[in-house]
């Protein structure tokens, strides 16, 4: 599996811009579904892809203040979705199937803030494994009509550099156990967003439907980030004193609009037009990196880890959100 994770040389930087990637790409009568496509980096890769032509459908689970968000952007609707209740997903499913358009672009970028002690939805599932994986997985696979339609098709999944620091914890996914740590059930779901696209690229490639994982860089400003509160984002070195957002973007510290370029990369770039289950970051296939490196102000690790490419891994997650979502 790591042999297609190897950069490509597509000529972007990580200060390229989601504008920048998509210059020149023509989205005409594509479709494309976001969900939390109405804040941060999610806005950015709407107004985007609605610029170079495309059909955006944002999901959020407030339709009224992402209709707020959205406004004057041309080609975005919204539609109610809680990733957090499996009724809701079903019911956006529902919808779009149901009005017989072919869905291109599937974007899997709403997410939530890891909570300080543990959290869990209806079922009992920890609530960020349950809303950043497996609503994203429920909410494809009802999806998959509507992707096999496009004939040809690409699912990307919003990930992070966080899915170096944990692999799956297969006997307690929920961290029913009592060891909950906030950090590591964060890094599990994002670990799980790159299986997650490995496996689903492995299933449905040849049915002309790609997946891919998306490392946006670190963007001060979106509520994942400002959970930290202002104390920690100085101490992570993302803030100055005075709070100022500090952009570098060679070191992951990037503005929204660059944060937006690899998500719409992923969605959108011809350069990836016979490449898939590939993790993503600053606009290029990333390089496997499996050397444990700290996190520090000046250095954020960020490439891939090859135990979340692993096509074992990627199928065993499968399975295991299939059982835990009953199907």
């Amino acid at each position: 599996m790591t042999g297609r994770q190897h950069p490509i040389g597509s000529g972007f930087t990580p200060a390229s811009t989601a504008d920048e990637v998509l210059a020149g790409v023509d989205l005409t009568g594509k479709n494309v579904v976001i969900t939390g496509g109405h804040a941060g980096i999610g806005r950015e890769a709407t107004r985007a892809l609605a610029a170079r032509g495309a059909s955006v459908t944002v999901g959020a689970r407030n339709p009224d203040r992402a209709l707020e968000a959205v406004a004057g952007i041309d080609g975005v609707q919204v539609s109610r979705l809680d990733l957090a209740d499996a009724v809701s997903v079903d019911a956006f499913a529902d919808r779009w199937n149901a009005s017989g358009r072919p869905l291109h672009v599937l974007i899997n970028c709403a997410g939530v803030p890891a909570p300080a002690k543990r959290e869990v939805d209806d079922r009992g599932y920890e609530v960020q494994f349950a809303v950043n994986h497996l609503g994203h997985f429920q909410l494809t696979l009802a999806l998959r009509p509507a992707l096999l339609a496009a004939d040809g098709a690409r699912v990307v999944n919003v990930t992070s550099g966080a899915h170096r620091f944990s692999t799956i914890r297969w006997d307690d996914p929920h961290f029913a156990s009592g060891d909950y740590e906030p950090h590591t059930a964060y890094a599990q779901s994002k670990c799980a967003n790159v299986l997650f696209a490995v496996a689903l690229d492995n299933r449905w490639a040849a049915d002309g439907i790609r997946g891919y994982a998306v490392h946006p860089g670190i963007v001060v400003g979106t509520a994942l980030n400002s959970a930290a509160g202002d104390e920690g984002l100085r101490a992570a070195g993302l803030v100055d004193e005075a709070g100022r957002p500090i952009i570098d973007p060679a070191v992951g510290k990037k503005t929204a609009r660059q944060g937006a370029a690899t998500i719409v990369f992923g969605a959108a770039s011809p350069l990836l037009a016979d490449i898939g289950g590939v993790y993503l970051k600053d606009s290029e296939v990333a390089p496997v990196d499996d050397e444990q490196r700290p996190v520090t102000p000046d250095s954020i690790p960020s490439d891939a880890a090859s135990h979340a490419l692993d096509p074992q891994s990627a199928q065993r997650l499968w399975e295991l959100s299939g059982r835990l979502l009953g199907a």
